[in-house]
């Protein structure tokens, strides 16, 4: 029989690799704790209705690359696509509202979707996401904003340009799709033929269209901050002061727009020139209507994912080395083995990675395998050490011993190793 494999885009995380996620999360926690951000979970399953509400039915998400199927009661589940949906999904249903106060979330978790899998995208992929939830102030853009870089910083990555817009609102966007509509009716036999489907459903969406062939025509295309309403300009120029204010850097991107129906307004993409064509590695917006469209009342938000997968190509392997065993035990007879095996337990709990190997084997082989796992010292001890109450404490990088009194022998060994 042949061993049975991972389904194609869905990735085992390796011990080496784990240690690096893991120095992630503990940055992770650090700067969303200290921008005031509550951390949240949110089940994988969710019922699909929730996402079609939200991210919109003829989006590609929707259509293409949600895993739906039907639940035993009958009813389409799908497993969750994205957070944001999620986030205000429980937001209404526990009434996480903060009177006079912006309600912070954040989230880290695995996010599914069905397509092609490539470098930095896999099919169960995973997100770092935040949500300002129940405030309209640009302010809180520009906050959002700058928790996202300092997040990168923190990283230590370098080279990442934040890209801006403003996708208007329910009062500017509707004649600005009357105008993009004018512009690409001309030239639809050109276009692909996904934008020539959006072109029927959402003409905005082909304006993130990555083909050759359509972006000759997008590049040229109408831009929505000429078609601005006041509230909505006011808005956008007021984020960016915010930005020069606290001296964010960054670019005007007029064409920008994001692949979900909620979004309104502000809109944002972190990038770099160091992941191909896949350049975005964060991004979000304000989602002022979402609250409103899952039942809820009209509750003004803004937010941002992180994609993980593609952060980790970016994140230096030296930063978070897998952790080192710090003390492995030769227990030299039955004798010890039954004098160190307390001991053992007991150095653990003092937070010291430890080890022991088994008393039958010979000192000689208990010292290879240590050093096969890369352990930093080594508590030796036989019938001689024991019966004169000391043990032999060996510096596998420097090879200097020392003896270690058995009485209070776990305090002077953490004492020792940390």
């Amino acid at each position: 029989m042949n061993p049975i494999k991972a389904l194609k885009g869905f990735k085992d995380l390796l011990p080496g690799e784990s240690a690096r996620w893991e120095s992630l999360a503990s940055v992770l926690r650090e700067c969303f704790h200290a921008f005031g951000f509550s951390a949240i979970q949110t089940p994988i399953l969710e019922r699909t209705q929730l996402f079609t509400r939200s991210i919109g039915e003829t989006t590609d998400i929707v259509e293409k690359e949600m895993y739906t199927f039907e639940d035993w009661d009958g009813k389409p589940v799908t497993l969750r696509p994205e957070g944001t949906a999620s986030v205000v999904r429980a937001f209404l249903e526990h009434g996480l509202a903060i009177p006079s106060f912006p309600t912070k979330l954040y989230y880290y978790g695995p996010m599914f979707r069905h397509e092609r899998p490539q470098a930095g995208r896999l099919r169960q992929f995973h997100q770092i996401g935040a949500e300002i939830i129940g405030e309209s102030d640009p302010r809180q853009d520009v906050e959002l904003l700058s928790l996202l870089t300092y997040f990168f910083q923190r990283l230590e990555i370098e080279g990442l340009t934040l890209e801006i817009n403003s996708l208007g609102c329910a009062v500017c966007r509707p004649p600005y799709r009357t105008v993009l509509e004018s512009y690409f009716k001309e030239g639809l036999p050109e276009l692909c033929e996904d934008c020539q489907r959006r072109f029927k459903t959402n003409p905005l969406r082909i304006l993130d269209c990555k083909k050759e062939g359509c972006k000759a025509m997008v590049d040229q295309a109408p831009v929505s901050s000429d078609h601005l309403c006041e509230e909505c300009e006011t808005h956008f120029k007021a984020v960016q002061a915010g930005l020069d204010l606290l001296k964010i850097p960054y670019v005007l991107s007029p064409l920008l727009v994001r692949g979900l129906d909620y979004y309104t307004k502000t809109a944002f993409e972190l990038t770099t020139k160091d992941l191909g064509a896949q350049n975005a590695v964060a991004a979000g917006g304000r989602y002022d209507g979402l609250a409103e469209a899952l039942g809820g009342a009209a509750t003004p938000a803004i937010g941002f994912a992180i994609g993980i997968e593609r952060v980790m190509q970016l994140y230096g392997k030296s930063k978070s080395a897998a952790p080192k065993l710090k003390l492995f035990i030769a227990p030299l007879g039955e004798a010890a083995g039954e004098l160190l095996f307390p001991v053992l337990n007991e150095v653990r709990k003092k937070k010291i990675w430890t080890e022991m190997g088994k008393p039958s084997l010979a000192l000689k082989r208990q010292m290879k395998q240590a050093d096969r796992l890369g352990a930093e010292f080594v508590l030796i001890l036989g019938d001689r050490e024991r019966e004169e109450g000391k043990a032999i404490l060996r510096d596998m990088r420097t090879k200097a011993q020392s003896e270690l009194v058995l009485e209070n022998l776990v305090d002077v060994l953490a004492n020792r190793l940390t």
